[in-house]
């Protein structure tokens, strides 16, 4: 395995670490919130903001892990039916327009950073920029996804079905019946 990968593999994993983090948080907050006001009459007053601001986020950051492993919704009727060059042509214009709408996401979420600066949150005083700022880190981090796809697929790295970048529930089946019906050696067992 390449540097990159290794490196990759690490952020990816570091990233579902962070999620479920993040997901667990939030139902610590809002649960500890719910017991605190209809057991006690009472409530942790930035926990429900807390929670928000995590959610966002997991969002994101999801987003992140979804775009690397093709779980975005997409129809592919049409590129399943291509030759090769008009997969690989149909696939490099979908990855530049992503690229396209990344820059005007990061854009738009640098300005709105940089406005909301001054700007804090009513109950934990915490800055709105921190919101605002995991549109620049899911751009970058969705960007270098795609950059590496697009050099993989410029480069004659990928092979036909990875032009197609979606997966039909069916496919996943057969998929894992494949997996469960191998062994060690690609073999099937009798």
């Amino acid at each position: 395995m390449c540097l990159v990968e290794v490196l990759i593999q690490r952020v990816y994993s570091f990233l579902k670490l962070i999620i479920a983090l993040f997901l667990s948080l939030m139902a610590i907050f809002v649960f500890g919130n719910v017991v605190l006001r209809y057991a006690f009459n009472s409530g942790i007053t930035w926990s429900e903001e807390v929670s928000r601001f995590l959610f966002i986020w997991l969002i994101f950051l999801g987003a992140i892990l979804a775009l690397k492993d093709n779980e975005h919704l997409g129809v592919d009727s049409i590129v399943k039916k291509l030759p090769l060059k008009g997969k690989k042509i149909v696939y490099v214009i979908s990855n530049l327009l992503m690229i396209i709408t990344l820059i005007l996401i990061f854009d738009g979420s640098w300005k709105l950073t940089i406005i909301n600066m001054d700007q804090s949150a009513p109950a934990t005083g915490m800055s709105y920029a921190y919101i605002y700022m995991i549109g620049m880190v899911m751009s970058v981090c969705m960007g270098l996804i795609i950059i590496l796809r697009l050099f993989r697929a410029l480069s004659n790295k990928m092979s036909e079905s990875e032009f197609v970048m979606t997966t039909d529930s069916e496919e996943l089946v057969e998929q894992m019946e494949l997996e469960h019906t191998k062994d060690g050696k690609g073999e099937k067992m009798s």
